[in-house]
């Protein structure tokens, strides 16, 4: 018995089929490339935009602690000033000093000194006032004088107590 025949495909007709196949897949993967490289762009432009945050934090937070140190040593820095004013008074009242007052004053001052040596290390800044123009952000007024130079007024004329 003879077999039915076959139907014969024209021989192109079976390549066409997986050459679309081929196509259509390797579209669907150079799709899914590009949406790769675009999810991985954006996270490193995140990844770079979160490293920079955090190192302005850090810095944001060392000026800050910075500056609480140093308003826990002002009242020391000022204590310091008052005692080199006091001591540099009897000094000149008394005449007869011996050297060992002498090496006392140098020691306080060379203290005085390195401890506000390490204050502006840390940022202390002094807010210059004798002989500026009054600024109601930076100055306290504690006394007036009254002046007939309109030039003059407004002028800090005495520091009681230096500002930083």
């Amino acid at each position: 018995m003879d077999k039915p025949a076959e139907k014969q495909k024209p021989a192109g007709a079976e390549q066409e089929k997986p050459a679309v196949a081929v196509t259509k897949n390797s579209l669907e993967m150079e799709k899914q490339l590009v949406d790769y490289k675009d999810s991985l762009q954006r996270l490193q432009a995140e990844f770079e935009n979160y490293k920079k945050r955090v190192e302005k934090e850090n810095i944001q937070f060392r000026q800050y602690a910075a500056a609480e140190v140093i308003k826990n040593f002002l009242p020391v820095l000022d204590s310091f000033e008052l005692a080199l004013k006091s001591i540099s008074s009897i000094k000149s009242e008394d005449k007869n000093e011996t050297a060992a007052d002498d090496k006392i004053v140098t020691g306080v001052k060379m203290i005085f000194a390195q401890f506000y040596l390490a204050l502006q290390s840390l940022g202390l800044k002094q807010i210059s006032a004798f002989g500026e123009r009054f600024d109601p952000y930076k100055h306290e007024v504690l006394m007036q004088e009254e002046t007939t130079d309109e030039k003059e007024d407004g002028i800090i004329v005495e520091e009681f107590q230096e500002g930083y």
